[in-house]
C-alpha cells in the first residue's frame, strides 16, 4: 500500500488577484477573517497575503481598533461578559 505525500494547496494574495477589494479600516466585516477570536492578527503564512498587502493590512487593523470598531483583545469583546460577584 502506497501513500500519497501531502502536498498543500497554494496560498494567494486576494487582494491581488482581485483588484476591486479595498483594504479600508471601515470595512470591518472583511479585517474580521484576518484576526483571530482572540484578537491576534494572522500571520501572512498562513492568510497567503503578500509582504505588501499584508503590511497594509495589519495598520488598517490597528486604525480599527484604535476607532474602536474592532477589539484589542477578548476580554474587550462586547460577547464577553465580566463575572460581577
Amino acid at each position: 500500500m502506497a501513500f500519497k505525500k501531502f502536498t498543500p494547496r497554494k496560498k494567494y494574495c486576494r487582494f491581488c488577484a482581485s483588484r476591486e477589494i479595498l483594504l479600508d479600516y471601515k470595512n470591518v466585516e472583511m479585517l474580521k477573517d484576518f484576526i483571530t477570536d482572540r484578537g491576534k492578527i494572522i500571520a501572512r503564512r498562513i492568510t497567503g497575503n503578500c509582504a505588501k498587502h499584508q503590511r497594509v493590512l495589519t495598520t488598517e487593523i490597528k486604525k480599527a481598533r484604535q476607532m474602536a470598531l474592532l477589539y484589542y483583545t477578548v476580554t474587550h469583546s462586547a460577547d464577553v461578559k465580566k463575572k460581577t460577584t
